[in-house]
């Protein structure tokens, strides 16, 4: 299914810590994986490493296998003072295809202020999306004309969209925006708006390789930024692509029975003071 999934996260900023904010794509995620335990395992580690991870591709019919994921990661690495909670859409597409999108957080170093769900009901360009973007407003007190093409210039309209409907100016837009490779095409950059807005910053490299298979080198999940504390409190050398092959000493076979995207974190410091 060749096409974006793109999520946006607000977030306030606070001085102190650390936040390590993370992406995956877990490729069709529900009771099958689950059921694997030597999947179940890279898929959980993947998830522990971040302080709040984006889970893309939920595609669980009965709606019990993300309740099981969220079981066996707080029993496996909560503590009484480091619990994880979640924030869930509802089922997302057309017709009979659908996906759900999902953040997963430490409560203690995160909290939800509001969640939207983008109606894509824009007058004269109504189902732009086939997944309509899913938003999270989160605070935290430690931190401070191709279809890809069309929808990630129409992630602009989002923006818009959600900055009259909360005061906020510090956006993450995050997620498998499938911004690579044949998908989006060079001559079609130009005509992407979230690209030629140069407010928009993209820490995500066009040369970034976040796909699993050794025979695809493309940088299809993304992070973009906007506001200029959340600019100034991420280092772009804090881009990381985690490679869970490697990692655990996988084969590409092993690996890709986890996913076909590798998770993909950056790190929120404390807002630098100017002088």
């Amino acid at each position: 299914m060749t096409l974006t999934r793109a999520l946006f996260l607000l977030l306030n900023l606070g001085g102190g810590l650390t936040l390590k904010i993370c992406s995956f794509n877990i490729k069709s995620f529900g009771e099958s994986k689950i059921s694997k335990p030597d999947v179940l395992d890279i898929i959980l580690e993947s998830i522990s490493r971040c302080d709040l991870m984006l889970v893309l591709e939920i595609k669980d019919v009965k709606g019990n296998a993300f309740g099981q994921l969220m079981t066996q990661l707080n029993s496996r690495y909560r503590t009484r003072a480091d619990e994880f909670g979640y924030v869930i859409s509802e089922r997302l597409g057309r017709k009979s295809y659908k996906e759900q999108y999902a953040f997963i957080y430490r409560q203690k170093m995160v909290s939800v202020n509001a969640v939207y769900q983008y109606p894509d009901k824009q007058t004269g360009d109504e189902d732009a999306f086939a997944r309509e973007p899913f938003v999270v407003w989160f605070s935290s007190p430690k931190t401070v004309p191709e279809a890809a093409v069309k929808e990630i210039d129409e992630l602009y309209d989002v923006y818009q969209n959600v900055s009259e409907l909360w005061q906020s100016e510090n956006f993450i837009i995050m997620g498998d925006f499938n911004a690579a490779c044949s998908y989006v095409p060079k001559r079609q950059w130009v005509n992407i708006r979230l690209r030629s807005d140069s407010q928009f910053v993209w820490l995500t490299g066009d040369k970034l390789d976040t796909s699993v298979k050794v025979s695809t080198k493309c940088a299809y999940d993304r992070v973009v930024l906007r506001g200029e504390k959340l600019v100034e409190a991420v280092n772009p050398e804090s881009v990381e692509v985690f490679n869970f092959k490697d990692e655990f000493g996988l084969t590409e076979q092993q690996a890709l029975a986890v996913s076909d995207h590798f998770p993909l974190c950056i790190t929120v410091n404390q807002a630098r003071r100017r002088g």
